[in-house]
């Protein structure tokens, strides 16, 4: 089991990184982002068991992480690990707080869920574009189009 303070301080000591309230319609909801990209690596949100696909209506708090899929799939089987609430599940999980889950356990999902998000975000290198065929030059048979195209891999 762990806590919210206890995740906040973590993150705070390892990232220097502290939460973000962006909703006020849900002002428990706390976001843990990069300070370079701004992307989100954690949310901690208290929701009720029934969403999450479990028996009940308790309000419980939870954190949404990014992981490996390949992770994913081992991770199904651990009490207190379900598929993302409101994130894609394909990428990211759901650990319940007041799991059996040990606290290094969940701060090392943690530490994953940052490492797998921090180039996110960044410019990629800008596609090379092609020169494209006058439009105003159009080959009038297949065979035209043929030695047209043949050209132009011949000029490149």
């Amino acid at each position: 089991m762990i806590t919210r303070e206890e995740i906040f301080v973590h993150v705070k000591e390892k990232y220097g990184v502290e939460p973000d309230y962006p909703w006020m319609r849900t002002p428990n909801y706390a976001i843990l982002r990069h300070a370079g990209n701004r992307k989100w690596f954690a949310a901690i949100v208290d929701v009720s068991k029934d969403k999450l696909g479990l028996e009940g209506k308790t309000v419980v708090d939870a954190i949404n992480l990014k992981c490996d899929p390949i992770l994913i799939g081992i991770l199904k089987g651990d009490a207190g690990i379900l598929p993302a609430y409101h994130m894609n599940k394909e990428h990211w999980i759901t650990v319940l707080l007041d799991s059996p889950i040990p606290p290094e356990k969940v701060c090392d999902l943690i530490d994953l869920s940052y490492n797998l998000t921090i180039n996110e975000g960044k410019s990629k290198k800008p596609k090379e574009v092609k020169p494209q065929e006058s439009k105003s030059i159009k080959p009038k048979s297949t065979e035209s189009k043929k030695s047209e195209k043949l050209k132009l891999k011949l000029k490149e």
